[in-house]
């Protein structure tokens, strides 16, 4: 297995084994309340994120930097040839009229052009603020008004459209250029009589403090808020985890790291890393989607050597992975194999860092032959190459975790917000600790109050949300950021995520009950699609349950019933209830009887970005889906 001889070859690299140093602070009870990371690159004094693509070109021009599909062939893409578009959509914008520290908006899927323009906006002394390209016109509306983008470019017609509709009564309704109209092309006509020279006066005027992106917040709650983010916020995040990971994803393996951005660029995770990935160099490909059935070709024409996503993509690769097996009448060692991979991951995981024996021959010669009809399937999925990944957003399931630990990749984890220009903390190198997010990232510190909320402070800690001083004070104190999570640090400064400050349940007898960690086990199991566990005021922790519609399908499919079976049907169905009360076992087994889940809705459609029930990062908006299903919830306790 690829990664337990790159876990042993690492381990000599003492190097590569102690590149951070966490300082831990004890209260006068002995429990951690803050650990610290000395940053590994250096606050920057003078630059920008804009230099990159012009950094690049100087010192590595034919260095392949992106690669971009055409049909169905990825064709390299140099640093110089990068600059060269940068520059051009640059002249563009200025001739357009930009001026400097003016916003464009940018509406668009994870494309080539999005980073194309990221950097031209830059360039050219903007500022950009990304709009997901599923956003409604009301969405639209509020994003380009409060953050007052006199431009935005779209990728679509659809997009445009909603741009359009949304800015209406816009006493200045912005200039929109779509990209499947030609608009790079139509920007680089614009100013291909503008000297260079003016892009390079305008972005060697920025400084690290000049601002660099407005990104609005999911808006779980209310309108979304504008965090400002600058180049030295950008800068701090980018370096530093490139500085702690890079010489894992290339040296230890002897590999030219290479990745496959498919996260939404409208996402600070996805930001940060396409910069991250030009500051080391590091070949990027793009895909527009996330659904696994398109993404699976992408990965394995690209064949990445490491990959950023979130848990819904581990989940549904291992659900794909069952599902298959089921058709094939395999279920059962599938199921067998996933039970072999936690216990081997976990026996591995413990003779590695030095807290356990290691796995004996029987469970050796177990994960040989399920290596040979599993695991190797699962390696195959995801390109070929990949030996690691890295999940962020929510907490992914630890056993999940150890089933690709098991299957050859590792999974480092991470933690952050947007406010926090992405990850706050993430598993370092060469020391995994499934089911926490890591230590603090080089140069940030992070901190337990006494109610349990997560503070964090660095480089990386935005400065203010944008038009909103109050929202910005009620977070921010001393240079401490109040997350609104809760969780705690252990002896060696590892984070765990327990769930959010305003989301905890009370139930009637008093019982305080996250719902994040029983949520986030129930959605990493099939047939689950999404959930929201209530018990507020009541007697006990109950749950409401839709279907994911692709295991449903198989699910109809493998019992040779009907695929139009109305799904009101199917959720009457005792084995399809019983398979959804093997998944609500499952999620009860990390928690004491008070907090687990008694009873279950299992729901009709879904929730979605269309219904309002979830955000564009996949969280789940809590009061929609409690008064879109305000019966079925009353029906659980009887009224």
């Amino acid at each position: 297995m690829g990664v337990r001889k790159d876990l042993k070859r690492a381990k000599q690299r003492a190097d590569l084994m102690d590149r951070t140093r966490v300082e831990i602070v004890k209260d006068a009870d002995g429990v951690v309340r803050e650990a610290r990371t000395p940053p590994l690159a250096p606050h920057p004094t003078s630059g920008t994120t804009a230099d990159l693509p012009y950094t690049n070109a100087a010192e590595a021009p034919e260095a392949v930097v992106l690669r971009r599909k055409r049909g169905t062939t990825w064709h390299p893409v140099t640093a110089r040839a990068f600059a060269r578009e940068v520059t051009a959509a640059a002249k563009g914008l200025i001739a357009a009229g930009l001026e400097p520290g003016g916003r464009v908006a940018v509406m668009s899927r994870t494309r080539y052009e999005w980073t194309v323009l990221d950097f031209a906006i830059w360039a050219a002394g903007g500022q950009t603020v990304p709009i997901y390209a599923t956003s409604s016109a009301e969405q639209v509306e509020w994003i380009v008004r409060d953050s007052d983008a006199r431009f935005v470019i779209t990728e679509t017609e659809e997009n445009t459209e909603t741009v359009a509709r949304g800015t209406a009564g816009h006493q200045h309704r912005p200039h929109i250029w779509q990209l499947e109209a030609g608009a790079l092309t139509e920007l680089t006509t614009l100013g291909e009589d503008l000297p260079d020279e003016e892009v390079t006066k305008r972005r060697t005027t920025l400084t690290p403090d000049t601002t660099a992106t407005i990104c609005y917040t999911s808006g779980t709650t209310g309108k979304p808020k504008g965090c400002v983010l600058t180049h030295a916020n950008l800068h701090a995040e980018a370096a530093n985890t490139v500085e702690l990971l890079h010489p894992i994803f290339k040296e230890v393996t002897g590999q030219t790291a290479s990745t496959l951005l498919f996260l939404p660029l409208a996402h600070i995770l996805g930001r940060t890393l396409q910069i991250a990935c030009l500051l080391a160099r590091i070949e990027i490909g793009h895909c527009s989607s996330i659904k696994p059935d398109e993404l699976r070709p992408a990965l394995k024409e690209f064949r990445p050597t490491f990959l950023v996503g979130v848990p819904y993509l581990f989940e549904k690769i291992h659900d794909t992975g069952r599902a298959t097996a089921e058709k094939m009448g395999r279920a059962a060692s599938f199921d067998r194999a996933d039970r072999v991979a936690v216990r081997f991951g976990e026996a591995y995981l413990n003779k590695f860092l030095g807290t356990g024996k290691g796995p004996g021959p029987g469970l050796y010669a177990a994960w040989a032959l399920y290596d040979l009809l599993v695991y190797r399937r699962v390696r195959k999925e995801l390109g070929g190459r990949m030996s690691y990944a890295i999940s962020g957003g929510s907490p992914l399931d630890r056993n999940l975790n150890l089933f690709f630990y098991a299957a050859g990749i590792i999974v480092y984890e991470g933690y952050g917000l947007t406010e926090t220009t992405a990850a706050a903390t993430i598993v370092p190198p060469l020391k995994p600790r499934p089911g926490t997010v890591g230590q603090p990232v080089p140069g940030t510190a992070v901190r337990i109050a006494e109610d349990g909320e997560v503070l964090i402070r660095g480089g990386i800690v935005f400065g203010s949300y944008w038009n909103n001083p109050a929202a910005t004070d009620a977070v921010l104190t001393d240079d401490w950021f109040a997350t609104g999570d809760l969780g705690s640090l252990d002896e060696d400064g590892y984070l765990t995520i327990t769930g959010r400050k305003k989301d905890i349940l009370v139930t009637s007898g008093g019982k305080n009950v996250s719902p994040a960690i029983l949520e986030d086990r129930l959605r990493s199991r099939s047939p689950i699609g999404q959930c929201l566990v209530v018990g507020d005021n009541r007697p006990f922790i109950a749950a409401v349950i839709t279907l994911d519609p692709e295991a449903v399908t198989h699910w109809l499919a493998v019992r040779k019933m009907p695929a139009d079976t109305p799904t009101a049907e199917v959720i009457r169905d005792p084995r399809l209830r019983a398979d959804v009360q093997k998944a609500v076992d499952y999620a009860n087994e990390a928690v004491s009887r008070a907090e687990s889940i008694r009873a279950f809705a299992l729901v009709e459609g879904e929730f979605n970005e269309e219904n309002g029930m979830l955000t564009p990062s996949l969280k789940v908006k809590r009061g929609a889906v409690m008064a879109a299903y305000a019966g079925e919830i009353e029906g659980l306790y009887g009224n």
